[in-house]
């Protein structure tokens, strides 16, 4: 039978092909490569065996750098949701971790954008600059802006105030400010272009008046709408305050009031440059009626750029004229940063801004290959939506910067050729401040997607466990509530609305309700509306929502939150990071311990294995030193030829010095690594590990059924045995295990082989018996000789195949089973037997 074998390249001494003598290979090269031919040494050593067992053919793994470049490629945007984590946990920390690590590093950057964009000045510059315009007294009512109530107010205001605000042409000392000086507020802030005011108004007879009252009522302007705005001159019907111009002629835009929403045209009149020529024109505005019952808007514009702090401030003064009369002030102060890169830290936060920008880049690449993958199940979960929320976001603040930046080159260049004219940096600020809450929601999102990353701790989810739980709960009982919150919001609309300014609108009333919830109330205001309905409609409300309809959501969220609770506290964590993290450092502990011992080892072994003391070390007396303190054969083999070198298989004093001083530099250097592990360690020598010295590798087990960990200690030897005898026996009992292993697999491989060849002895025996029988049963005299002739054969064929199978049993004991020759014939065998090959 033959016998199958597989051979490698093999070292010519015979020392370093076994270890036991007895044609077993050594166990410690089964497995891959032993302790000593660790980089420590930097020695490598090619190991042989032969076993009894088919050939596997191995695939290796593509290779080359373009495998390489798509693999280091592939690995940027691996994440929980595009690798296979399921079942490695060591996989998901690293994952998780690695995620969770960029994402810090995109939030850091996000956090400097946005801080970049504001600062504590712009409030401080928005407050002066509205108590000038807002709180500074009429000179003769002692009234304000805020509290605006006629058109006679209006006159009073920007013949005032308004002229006092925009043009401080003298100092504290009345003495006049230079030329230069022209043009600045509080003598800091600069009065871009001129200031404008502009008017809308609606048509006579834009409402019907009823039938009793048409003879003594002429006229009836409406609410104001833009269908029915008043577009021809009046006045002088000269000049653009006498004269409509559109929205796209102006290059306006609408304006969301108090009481409705105005066009950006109207009839415009921009004023000077000087305090003098504003109020000549402010005067022929008023001798001239510029003001009429047609009139439903009023609006005050102008910008002001302080250079100190690089801040614009676009404000807007509104005077609405309501179809009841009166006058309803209201106000608009944007503080903006138009112009974003001027010192060293803007350009700092535009790196910020790229850098953000290549982020959004990685991110969207990220999110492709999860919706690749997943396709329409990617939707389905909160956080990928919430991902495709922030990118969108975050592409449209990126658009319009980039616009902005240049639409702002662009207004300064024609303000600076044109300083005579109204700057309109009205859209620019709304679309600025727009700008700004995008980001705001952007910012918020990305700190409320830090919760995805934080989610393997059972602490972390308690929140998002209680939402999910009483979902259906909080459904059921939104539903009761908005029934009796709606009821009782128009109840008091109704009610109080024409009395009360908290309940003027149902949207208003609404705000109200749900302020009272939390304590915000003026119990006086609705007693004095309606002595008695407004007690009853106040207690009710309190009793059914604030004492029963409060409480029942607390009570909802409390019992769901007891729950989920009790639950997470018999679930174990998803992983472990501190634990991840405590493993690592052990393990980096240990393997030092270890690496450190097996240094001194071999610098005893230079010191007491010259046994004839020659000073000359040769290999013999180096292999059985080593022996002795339980080291493999490849272990020995790959540290003497790394400092043999010349290859005589001697150690030499200059080899033994060049040994002994390459010893002591990784000594030391492993010694220093590992003082600095023990400084950073919290509690030193907690860590408990097992030491498998065959592969180097030191592992702590966790026995997650029993709940027991298995440990092998290194270091002091427990119970009165030494390190050194521990190391000895622990390498001693790996051997004997690798070698029993080997052992019971060629004694099956043995047992196979015995049982082919009886097999094959059976048949070869029923064979013979055939034949046997034909040949008795031959007819013919002349056949006698023959046939005693072919029987004695046979008998003797018979009987050499019973003395060869106490043979072959005896054999199969031996070293090598099946090895004993077998006599050769020459005599012819039927066709219908055997063979030849089993006849050999």
């Amino acid at each position: 039978m033959s016998r199958p074998s597989s051979s490698r390249n093999r070292p010519t001494s015979a020392q370093s092909r076994t270890a036991w003598g007895d044609g077993i290979d050594n166990p410690a090269m089964d497995d891959g490569p032993a302790a000593m031919e660790s980089d420590m040494y930097g020695g490598s050593m090619e190991v042989v065996e032969e076993r009894q067992a088919p050939t596997v053919q191995v695939h290796e793994p593509p290779s080359g750098c373009i495998y390489m470049f798509k693999k280091g490629i592939r690995s940027l945007w691996a994440t929980r949701e595009t690798e296979e984590i399921k079942d490695n946990k060591e996989l998901t920390i690293r994952t998780t971790l690695r995620e969770l690590l960029i994402y810090i590093v995109f939030l850091s950057i996000l956090c400097i954008v946005t801080f970049g964009m504001t600062s504590p000045t712009m409030y401080y510059y928005t407050k002066v600059m509205s108590e000038l315009f807002l709180d500074t007294q009429f000179p003769e009512t002692k009234n304000t802006f805020r509290g605006m109530t006629t058109m006679h107010d209006f006159w009073r205001f920007s013949q005032g105030p308004l002229m006092d605000g925009l043009y401080w042409e003298t100092w504290y000392n009345d003495r006049n400010v230079s030329e230069e000086e022209l043009g600045y507020i509080f003598y800091e802030n600069k009065l871009l272009g001129v200031p404008r005011l502009r008017q809308l108004k609606v048509k006579n007879d834009s409402c019907t008046v009823h039938a009793d009252f048409r003879k003594e009522i002429k006229t009836c302007y409406d609410a104001y709408a833009s269908n029915i705005e008043d577009r021809l001159p009046f006045g002088l019907e000269n000049g653009s305050a006498w004269t409509y111009q559109t929205q796209k002629e102006l290059d306006g835009s609408n304006h969301w009031g108090l009481i409705s929403t105005y066009a950006g045209g109207g009839f415009v009149q921009n004023l000077a440059a000087v305090k003098q020529e504003s109020k000549e024109i402010l005067s022929v505005l008023k001798n001239n009626l510029w003001l009429d019952r047609g009139t439903r808007a009023v609006f005050i514009d102008f910008t002001v750029y302080n250079a100190n702090i690089n801040l614009f401030c676009v404000i807007r003064l509104v005077l609405e004229f309501p179809a009841t009369g009166g006058v309803i002030p209201s106000w608009n102060f944007r503080t903006v940063k138009l112009i974003r890169y001027v010192s060293a830290s803007d350009y700092f936060v535009m790196a910020c801004e790229c850098i953000f920008a290549l982020f959004i880049i990685y991110y969207m690449i990220e999110e492709f290959l999860e919706i690749k993958k997943h396709r329409m199940a990617y939707f389905k979960s909160f956080w990928n939506i919430l991902d495709i929320i922030v990118i969108l976001l975050a592409i449209c603040c990126i658009v319009f910067n980039i616009y902005r930046s240049f639409a702002v080159i662009n207004k300064l260049e024609d303000l600076l050729s044109r300083p005579e004219q109204y700057p309109d940096f009205e859209f620019l600020s709304y679309w600025q401040v727009v700008f700004n809450s995008a980001i705001a929601i952007m910012v918020f999102f990305a700190w409320v997607k830090v919760f995805k990353y934080i989610s393997f701790n059972k602490t972390m989810t308690q929140l998002s466990s209680t939402l999910a739980r009483c979902a259906k709960d909080l459904a059921g009982f939104a539903v009761m509530f908005f029934i009796i919150f709606l009821a009782f919001a128009q109840l008091g609309y109704l009610i109080f609305g024409t009395q009360v300014r908290d309940f003027k609108s149902f949207d208003a009333a609404m705000f109200t309700l749900f302020r009272i919830i939390l304590g915000d109330f003026n119990f006086h205001e609705l007693e004095a509306a309606n002595r008695i309905l407004g007690p009853t409609y106040f207690i009710l409300y309190v009793f059914f929502v604030f004492f029963v309809l409060l409480n029942m959501f607390l009570a909802i969220i409390n019992d769901t939150y007891s729950e989920v609770k009790a639950e997470l506290s018999n679930q174990k964590n998803e992983f472990d990071v501190g634990d991840y993290f405590k493993k690592g450092y052990n393990k980096m502990l240990d393997k030092l311990n270890l690496k450190r011992d097996k240094i001194v080892d071999i610098q005893k072994a230079l010191q007491s294995a010259d046994i004839n003391q020659d000073r000359q070390l040769d290999f013999d007396e180096w292999r059985q030193d080593l022996k002795t303190r339980g080291y493999a054969e490849a272990e020995i083999e790959a540290v003497f030829a790394k400092y043999d070198l010349d290859g005589d298989r001697v150690l030499d004093e200059d080899e033994q010095r060049n040994m002994q001083s390459d010893l002591e530099g990784q000594k030391e250097a492993l010694s220093k690594e590992f003082e600095e592990l023990e400084e950073r360690q919290n509690r030193p020598g907690t860590g408990r590990s097992r030491i498998s010295l065959g592969d180097d590798s030191i592992d702590e087990s966790d026995d997650e059924d029993t709940g027991t960990k298995s440990t092998r200690v290194g270091g002091r030897g427990m119970g009165g045995v030494s390190y050194e005898e521990f190391t000895v026996l622990s390498r001693r009992v790996d051997r004997m295990e690798h070698s029993i292993g080997s052992i019971v697999s060629k004694i099956d491989a043995v047992l196979v082989k015995l049982e082919a060849m009886e097999l094959a002895k059976t048949k070869r025996r029923e064979t013979m018996s055939k034949i046997l029988d034909s040949i008795t049963e031959a007819d013919g005299a002349s056949d006698e000789a023959k046939r005693e002739q072919m029987e004695r054969l046979v008998r003797e064929e018979l009987e050499r195949w019973d003395s060869e199978s106490s043979i072959g049993q005896a054999s199969a004991r031996g070293p090598s089973p099946g090895g004993s020759s077998r006599g050769r014939h020459t005599h012819s065998r039927p066709s219908s037997g055997p063979s030849g090959e089993d006849f050999v």
